[in-house]
Order: C-alpha cells, then structure tokens, then sequence
C-alpha cells in the first residue's frame, strides 16, 4: 500500500517497521497486529505532527477519545498502541524524548467479562439437543468452547490430529501459534466422539482436509457461523444478554476459579502469556461473592 492509502504519509515505512518488530518479538496474532495498525492509523488521522506530536496534541486527541462514547478499555488500548510506537521509536533514535510521558488516559474500571452462571450454561448446551449430523456438530462445538475454553479462531482451525479421544485432550494453536494442552470433560468427550463417528464423516468432502468442525458443504466453519450456533441455541435456552462464543470461554474460566482452581492453572489453560490477563477473572468471581454475602448474610445490608 501507499501511504496515501495507509494514511501514515512519509512515516510508512517507519510504521511498517514498527509492526514487524512486534510480529517478531511478541509473536502477535493477525488480529492483534490489525488492531496496532488501525489505532495507529486512526491516531496519524486525528492528531497533528505524527509521528512527533506535541504533548498537548495527545492529549486533546485523549480527551476527545473519552468524550466519544468509547469504552475505556478500547481508549487504553489505543493509547497503548500509541505508546508501543513511541518506544520503538525512541530505541530507533527516531524520536529524543517521548510525547507520551505525561499522557494520563481514563482510569481502568472492572471491565467484567460476559459469562454465564453455571445454570445459564447448562441450558445453553442442552439446548442443543444434537440431532443429525449438524446438531452433533453444533453440541459437539459448544460443548468443546464451553468445557476446554477454546476461542472462536481455536475451533475453526482445530484439526483431527489435534484431538487425543484417548486421553480425553485438545492441542489447541492459539495466538502467535502457542500450542498448549487442554483436558475435555466426559461430557465434551462424549459429544466429541459421537460427532467424529457419527456426524463429521456425514459433512466431509473431498476437500474438507483433517478440520474438524464441517459446514453442510464439507468446509471449514467461519467465525460468522459459529456465532450463529451459539447465538441460536443462547435464545432456545432463553438466555438473555449477549451472548457469543467468547463468552463460553469467559464462562469456562470463571466457573473453574470460582470453583476453586488455581490463577496460573487457568492462565495455562487460557494460553494467556501475560497472567494480568488471567486476573480479569478473579475480579468476576470477587464481585459475585460480594454479591451473595450482601444479599444472604444478615450483616450485608440486604444490597
């Protein structure tokens, strides 16, 4: 592209730069790297002198940000953005001081994950009551994003030599290509085997390769159908709320914590890098707990 068409002008190159650093050193997913180069992109758009701004410049752009409606969690990630191309700047001696030093973005809330209680989520799946080759493959799905709290992208690019039936484990290729090892619940297990012997060998074609989740057509399920599956079988179970496939996997690692499983356990088997990623989920079970002690101890104010 151009930089006409990029947007970042004669900083092209730079920014390009910048991105294959990240890709190289944090091992980035696709989506990841986008989400750096639209805000960066939106940033060279919105405030004057990029790449060397003035201070003031950043942090009019950060008061309009916040004064748009954006949740506060996407203004931080876009000033993260931001910031993550000022230090590589910086180390690149493309810049002497950083423009950033004194920006203050909004305050970071309990941005709490959508889950489900665990009843919500039993309806979810039963829902679902997995007749014919796509219904297994659909209880078969929900089962494995709720039960091994895989992501969307996970479950359309899983594949059969991933599955260990045997063992009862899933090797999952999360972001950046981290592969880590995740147990299947009987439940999944179950599901799982009925749908590889009894359903997927009903959707498979001549091209449809060792993927495991099949479209009718023999094809390897988009991300926009496995919405479709969870959506439908949310409104069957009359689970209100938006409901989506990340929210199985926010469900799995709640329910696992507030079930007493360790921090770094779940981190693992999230295939978190970074355990303040992981922690989110202490918070959702923290509230929940302070919740029901307001509400049923005698000392709780009945709140």
């Amino acid at each position: 592209m151009s930089g006409s068409e990029t947007g970042f002008g004669p900083a092209e190159e730079l920014v390009d730069r910048f991105l294959q650093v990240i890709v190289l050193e944090r091992g980035l997913s696709p989506n990841t790297v986008s989400a750096y180069m639209n805000d960066i992109a939106q940033a060279f758009r919105d405030i004057p002198g990029m790449p060397s701004p003035a201070p003031g410049d950043l942090s009019e752009w950060v008061t309009g940000l916040s004064l748009s409606g954006l949740a506060p969690r996407t203004v931080r990630r876009k000033i993260s953005s931001v910031k993550a191309l000022f230090r590589y700047m910086l180390e690149e001696g493309e810049l002497s001081e950083d423009p950033c030093r004194h920006l203050r973005g909004p305050k970071p809330g309990l941005d709490l994950p959508d889950h489900l209680t665990v009843s919500e989520a039993e309806k979810l799946l039963e829902a679902e009551p997995g007749d014919g080759p796509l219904g297994l493959r659909n209880r078969a799905l929900l089962e494995l994003g709720y039960g091994s709290g895989l992501r969307e992208s996970e479950l359309t690019d899983l594949t059969v030599d991933r599955l260990d039936m045997e063992e009862g484990f899933v090797r999952p290729l999360g972001k950046g290509s981290r592969e880590r090892i995740v147990p299947m619940g009987e439940p999944c297990m179950g599901w799982m085997g009925r749908y590889l012997s009894e359903g997927r060998p009903r959707l498979a074609r001549k091209g449809s390769g060792r993927t495991v989740f099949l479209s009718k057509s023999g094809r390897r399920l988009s991300r926009m159908t496995i919405w479709s599956v969870v959506r439908r079988a949310a409104l069957r179970a009359g689970v209100s709320g938006r409901v989506h496939p990340h929210t199985l996997r926010h469900s799995f690692a709640t329910h696992l914590l507030a079930g007493g499983a360790d921090l770094r356990v779940v981190q693992e088997l999230l295939g978190h890098s970074d355990i303040r990623t992981t922690e989110i989920y202490t918070s959702v079970d923290r509230t929940r707990l302070s919740e029901v002690v307001a509400r049923c101890h005698p000392r709780g104010n009945g709140r």
